[in-house]
């Protein structure tokens, strides 16, 4: 059973990462990463600033995009009150089952070289009457709040994901069925504050192993994506989802969108919370690049594969992008 990171005055030698894997002041801020209207523009001009921000940076954010205020400002809410819980309320759901529909953990809940500075409650959340029996009984209003978010969250993953098969010229549902099956879990981060960033890192450097991730950040700094061999900031902006696309995003696309790196820094000064919701293949699904998109000039770079094979090696290679497709490239002759 883990102690809570909240007690810790001094960063413990198991959290202190390398020197060259620390973080270090970025070069850019949230200016690079576009924000996407998808109520005040043309639906020409969406699915182009959407398919644009998957070429060049693979993440975007989106406003006006469904989902209430009321809704994600509750979702965090009830969030934030969880991990206010004393922590013996908290530890009640600590597992390190990582197929149960609910459990809490520490770091990345697997056998960390060095741990990092989080504590995450994942949950299961859609089909809804799937999972809700499971989801924590405090806060009183979680169980209302999560159901909200996670029946608005699937409509906007919906309609992103149509967005971007209509930019790849793909029909507008290629994307549903296997593509999109897994059931929907979402990442529920707290990131306490640190007695000094300067050693830890909230989440490292990693690609989602997915479509695409939806993040609902909260109003403290702590996202960065690497462009260029730059950490790049992704500020909080107020009522927006972030977007990022996932690896088999990039996969589907024969890499035309780009599966984005990132990770979470750490500060001294105040906690961090931030909703990352997973949209993900079915296990037993079939990824391949999408055939439409193949031509003399863009042969498959992708053999086809089982999601299930693709993941295994993912989890194996701790969530870095070139170990885990290496397996699945089609070779040169």
């Amino acid at each position: 059973m883990p102690v809570s990171l909240l007690e810790y005055d001094t960063v413990p030698e198991n959290y202190v990462f390398p020197p060259g894997e620390r973080q270090k002041k970025v070069k850019a801020s949230n200016k690079s990463i576009p924000v996407i209207d998808l109520a005040g523009q043309t639906h020409d001009e969406i699915v182009n600033q959407i398919l644009e921000a998957g070429k060049h940076l693979g993440i975007f954010q989106v406003v006006n995009h469904g989902m209430g205020s009321n809704v994600m400002s509750e979702m965090m809410r009830v969030s934030k009150e969880f991990f206010n819980l004393p922590f013996d309320e908290r530890a009640i759901h600590y597992s390190e089952d990582l197929y149960k529909p609910v459990r809490l953990f520490t770091s990345t809940g697997v056998h960390d070289i060095v741990h990092f500075w989080r504590d995450c409650l994942r949950m299961s959340i859609y089909p809804v009457e799937d999972f809700k029996q499971y989801w924590p009984e405090n806060p009183s209003n979680l169980k209302d709040a999560v159901e909200n978010y996670a029946r608005g969250l699937r409509n906007l993953s919906t309609t992103v994901l149509g967005l971007v098969a209509e930019g790849l010229g793909l029909h507008q549902n290629y994307f549903d069925g296997d593509l999109s099956g897994e059931p929907m879990a979402s990442h529920i981060n707290f990131y306490p504050p640190c007695p000094d960033p300067s050693l830890t890192l909230g989440l490292g450097k990693h690609c989602d192993p997915g479509l695409i991730t939806l993040l609902l950040q909260g109003n403290v700094s702590g996202l960065q994506i690497l462009h260029n061999d730059e950490w790049i900031a992704v500020d909080p902006v107020p009522d927006a989802i972030v977007v990022n696309y996932g690896h088999q995003m990039e996969i589907v696309s024969n890499g035309m969108l780009k599966g984005v790196n990132h990770r979470a820094i750490t500060n001294a000064e105040q906690s961090r919370m931030s909703i990352a919701t997973f949209i993900q293949p079915s296990k037993e699904g079939l990824i391949a690049p999408a055939e439409a998109l193949h031509s003399e000039k863009n042969q498959p770079i992708y053999k086809p594969f089982d999601y299930r094979e693709y993941f295994g090696n993912y989890v194996a290679n701790l969530g870095d992008k070139e170990k885990s497709a290496e397996p699945f490239l089609v070779k040169c002759a």
